[in-house]
């Protein structure tokens, strides 16, 4: 399967790596300063579940070629300006962006497009150098020619799943998502200070029941004591892109998280008072520049 991957960050990057590292022909479209590193010193993915190895996938700074799957692998607010580099129409693309009101903005350009989501903590430490910290790992899709994509995954030691919605893709994500990235962006502290402090687990737990409660109206069978489960079996170290990118004043996903959310509250009429707190005092926290 030709594959091409847009944005080689955290996800991008690994992605792109197994892939190479499995025997898929691989090129990732990056800007200029990316793909000459890459093209030249390859691709260096640390990872605790595939162990360390150098890719060396094919670079581009533009798509200009038909590819069998388009893997957009930016974030939120990088995605329109990434997009201008992808000049042909692939035959399919896979948004892995956090959030949901992506996809009917890709549709409407790329009739291709399917539901897709990952579970991955990587980071891009450098650019063409990828350090995945937890050997947890798991991608999920919906859409069409789907099973085909996750054979050619699985192939490359990527667990995915396919599920039979989109709804089920991206609030399956999005509900501990948003928990985790809001809680932690809020008290400028990893998970496991969040689930110790009376008042911030209270407004934790909110988060789940609220986005739970939405993602029900939405079409996604979510329930909110397995997400709590999960949340508080996760490593006390464990932070989130979110908390991290606002720390550092990086453009952050705030509002393709925690604003789509509110929204998708305001439109079913789900009050989300706890999401609220949260975002209000993110913004507190990290006053506008």
């Amino acid at each position: 399967m030709s594959v091409a991957v847009l944005g080689p960050g955290g996800v991008g990057g690994f992605l792109a790596g197994a892939l190479a590292r499995a025997g898929e022909d691989v090129v990732v479209v990056a800007r200029e300063e990316t793909a000459g590193r890459i093209a030249h010193d390859g691709l260096r993915i640390e990872s605790a579940r595939l162990g360390s190895f150098t890719a060396r996938p094919r670079t581009a700074t533009e798509l200009d070629h038909e590819v069998d799957v388009l893997i957009v692998a930016t974030k939120a607010p990088a995605l329109d300006d990434a997009l201008a580099r992808v000049k042909v129409q692939p035959a399919m693309l896979v948004p892995l962006l956090n959030g949901f009101e992506h996809l009917p903005h890709l549709r409407a350009v790329f009739p291709g497009t399917i539901a897709g989501s990952i579970r991955i903590a990587a980071e891009r430490v450098a650019p063409g150098h990828v350090v995945q910290t937890s050997a947890f790992l798991r991608v999920e899709l919906a859409g069409r020619g789907a099973d085909r994509l996750a054979h050619v995954l699985r192939a490359a030691e990527i667990p995915t799943k396919v599920l039979d919605s989109d709804a089920a893709v991206l609030w399956g994500k999005l509900v501990r998502l948003c928990a985790l990235a809001l809680s932690t962006s809020a008290a400028g502290a990893p998970i496991g200070p969040v689930l110790t402090h009376p008042r911030r687990r209270l407004l934790l737990e909110g988060a789940v029941d609220e986005a739970t409660a939405i993602a029900h109206e939405e079409g996604a069978r979510v329930d909110a004591g397995t997400v709590l489960e999960e949340l508080a079996s996760l490593d006390p170290a464990q932070t989130s892109s979110l908390a991290r990118d606002l720390a550092a004043g990086n453009p952050s996903e705030l509002d393709a998280i925690g604003g789509a959310v509110m929204r998708a509250g305001a439109r079913h009429g789900i009050a989300t008072p706890s999401i609220d707190a949260l975002v209000a005092e993110i913004g507190r926290r990290y006053p506008p520049r």
